[in-house]
């Protein structure tokens, strides 16, 4: 009986004391339904990636699938949304990393917080990331990605930078991501 209490608690993902209504980037990770890999292709040019010539990110090619260029423009159609906009982005083979900017002052009908949340929530997180999935899911035909999304609260310019690093260098790690599946 005690076993089971431990396994139903869930981990705080929510920073403590952070006002999630307030403007600020969020660097989000989204994944596809089992890892699928059907958004991109990575790829590198013949002969590089040699022992004697390491890849760099200007090597890596990354080719959008039919799936990934519809995704593409319904991430970047999440512009439209009043006080929002998509900073910096990578379409993955099974995944996306993006960083959202929200502007809570700039957002037609802001809102507080969710008043079921224990914190007070950026509301239009969850609505750009529930908006895109389900935009692209119908253009598409069916479900592609997984239930939720990851998300981190950029702290400061260093945590952007980290973040936008992540971002451009993450295709030249592919072969060793958490998220590669063959």
């Amino acid at each position: 009986m005690e076993n089971e209490n431990k396994l139903n608690k869930r981990k705080e993902i929510r920073l403590k004391n952070f006002d999630y209504s307030s403007k600020g980037a969020y660097f989000l990770t989204i994944c596809t339904q089992n890892r699928e890999n059907i958004l991109s292709r990575v790829t590198m040019p013949v002969g590089v990636g040699a022992l004697d010539d390491p890849p760099s990110i200007f090597d890596i090619i990354i080719e959008l699938t039919d799936i990934g260029e519809i995704v593409e423009q319904n991430l970047l159609s999440s512009e439209r949304i009043a006080g929002v906009t998509i900073d910096d982005y990578v379409i993955m083979p099974n995944h996306i990393h993006a960083i959202i900017y929200f502007d809570p002052d700039k957002h037609n009908n802001p809102k507080n917080g969710s008043s079921k949340a224990p914190t007070p929530t950026n509301e239009m997180i969850p609505h750009v990331v529930s908006t895109f999935k389900r935009f692209s899911n119908k253009e598409i035909g069916r479900n592609i990605f997984q239930r939720g999304y990851m998300e981190h609260v950029i702290r400061d310019r260093a945590d952007y930078e980290k973040h936008v690093k992540y971002i451009y260098e993450n295709p030249m790690r592919w072969h060793f991501d958490e998220l590669y599946e063959e």
